[in-house]
């Protein structure tokens, strides 16, 4: 069995916890290698310890039976793309303050031995393809695992947003902004901004306004074969952004078209412990 480590150095100081899951792993005859989930960056460079040596992901990744990111809930955002690629299931440490995606924490490496005795299950989680349409052409692409959020310019305007599904009209308002979400990504920004908290195995789409100036402007948890379509008004004064998993925004003219739909790609996480969503649920917002 081959296990990629790939920590956040930001998060695991010392990469201390990579440290110790590796000595678990190789105790039990894994093979491990290490590798960093994103390129770091120069202004706050950390060291890395001199005695690890590190690979590249993506060329780690197609030998991979499973890839074990540490830190929080963006960390495995980032790497589900490149994972799901090579069809790798994730299983996430958390080193953050919350980690709904992370089936362990940093105090749990223990359970790391059950990888090679496959005593594990994995879940699949679904991802949405995003597209920005200006006119005919598609001038953006990209998919998620957690949401697509359209918000509006950092100019305190709100912005005009109408919402379809399957091209009939569902919403329109004004306000901050619109996130969709997967089911995953209902207990990240959505459940901030009064969005429904949806099983993550599930399988459908949840469109949540974001301080929309509207009492009709509600959440709406819709069917996952629907094509949801977000558009902007006209106004040229108004500006907004489109940001995917809280990566890098991409900024949006009056009259472009935001379609969302389900995506044939998946994201799969490893199960270790047993616990249920709702005993995660409980722990994470302090119910239990």
């Amino acid at each position: 069995m081959t296990v990629v480590l790939s920590p956040n150095p930001y998060r695991d100081r010392g990469l201390r916890a990579a440290r110790s899951a590796r000595a678990i792993l190789e105790q039990a005859g894994v093979q491990v290698l290490l590798c960093l989930p994103f390129a770091l960056d120069d202004a706050g460079r950390v060291e890395l310890p001199p005695d690890m040596e590190f690979t590249p992901l993506k060329d780690s990744l197609p030998q991979a039976d499973v890839l074990v990111c540490f830190g929080g809930d963006g960390t495995i955002l980032h790497a589900a793309r490149d994972a799901e690629t090579y069809k790798v299931p994730i299983l996430g440490v958390n080193m953050g303050s919350v980690g709904f995606m992370a089936e362990l924490e940093h105090s749990e490496l223990s359970l790391l031995a059950k990888l090679p005795a496959g005593e594990y299950s994995v879940e699949s989680r679904m991802m949405l393809d995003v597209r920005v349409l200006r006119g005919s052409k598609s001038v953006f692409r990209d998919a998620a695992l957690n949401d697509a959020v359209l918000t509006k310019g950092a100019v305190a305007r709100v912005v005009d947003l109408s919402v379809y599904g399957d091209k009939v009209l569902i919403s329109q308002f004004v306000g901050d902004g619109v996130i969709v979400s997967t089911p995953t990504g209902s207990t990240a920004y959505s459940m901030s901004a009064g969005g429904p908290i949806v099983e993550p195995t599930a399988q459908s789409i949840v469109v949540t306004p974001i301080c929309a100036h509207a009492f009709q402007a509600k959440a709406f948890v819709l069917d996952a074969r629907r094509l949801v379509s977000v558009r902007m008004g006209l106004d040229r004064r108004k500006t907004a952004y489109l940001s995917v998993d809280g990566g890098r925004a991409f900024k949006l003219q009056p009259g472009d078209r935001v379609e969302i739909a389900r995506s044939q790609r998946q994201t799969r996480l490893v199960k270790l412990t047993g616990r249920s969503f709702y005993e995660i649920l409980n722990q994470k917002l302090g119910r239990g």
